[in-house]
């Protein structure tokens, strides 16, 4: 099994060109980014102009994972969602997640059933694509997902009890804030309760980066919730989630 690579400058050019055929799939991040995605989709959808992917390839990588998206749903419908989903490349998998996002006229409720097994992938960035890909329905209405998400957290897999939290974050990586759990945080306690005794690491460390984020806007909330929990919470996730305090 290949080791994954460090930086981009280490990427040995045979894997990028695998990468970028959609024949391998990346096993670090510097290799998810580095990741043409243009090239990528002419070999995933040969039918389609990945002119658009071209022009946005200086765009952050979340502005392009949304544009391969979008194309692909502007040339393929809604087959696009089934069709990239089953691809072997992780990062095609990827645009079905932003995908789901992006189809019209869908409910929170709709998107999460369909997102569901993206969620549970194998592979690391095809959960965080996942829970990103719909993190603007989330922002958009935040105690409707949280009451979606509640029953996630006692599912038998650790991706989908983690995919509870790390979508409902207040504030997150690379994506938009909630600006009314920032305000009040509370209700995020539905879906942290149920997770705070989880034996996952996996798991763990999203309960403790969402107190963390909450930390920023109410320290004392966040003592006085890890105070409450001493005894019943996994000691790793009060220390993480109070190392900025």
């Amino acid at each position: 099994m290949r080791k994954g690579a460090r930086s981009r400058a280490d990427i040995d050019p045979a894997v990028l060109a695998e990468l970028n055929a959609g024949t391998a799939e990346t096993l670090t991040l510097p290799e998810c980014l580095a990741v043409n995605m243009a090239v990528l989709m002419g070999a995933a959808c040969p039918e389609l102009d990945a002119a658009p992917l071209v022009a946005a390839a200086d765009l952050g990588i979340t502005r392009r994972m949304a544009a391969a998206a979008q194309l692909a749903l502007d040339g393929l419908g809604g087959e696009a969602v089934v069709r990239l989903a089953a691809h072997p490349s992780d990062t095609v998998r990827g645009w079905a997640a932003y995908a789901v996002g992006l189809l019209p006229h869908l409910s929170l409720a709709e998107r999460l059933v369909m997102i569901r097994p993206l969620a549970d992938d194998p592979h690391f960035g095809v959960r965080e694509w996942a829970w990103l890909g719909i993190r603007p329905l989330v922002v958009a209405e935040p105690a409707l997902a949280l009451h979606l998400l509640t029953p996630w957290t006692t599912e038998p897999s650790p991706y989908l009890r983690r995919f509870a939290s790390e979508a409902t974050r207040p504030r997150g990586v690379w994506c938009g804030q909630i600006a009314a759990l920032r305000a009040d945080p509370s209700p995020g306690l539905a879906v942290l309760e149920a997770l705070k005794a989880d034996r996952e690491r996996y798991v763990q460390n999203s309960v403790a980066n969402w107190l963390n984020d909450a930390a920023k806007d109410h320290p004392d909330w966040v003592r006085a919730v890890c105070a409450r929990w001493t005894g019943y919470a996994v000691p790793y996730v009060l220390k993480r989630a109070q190392r900025n305090l």
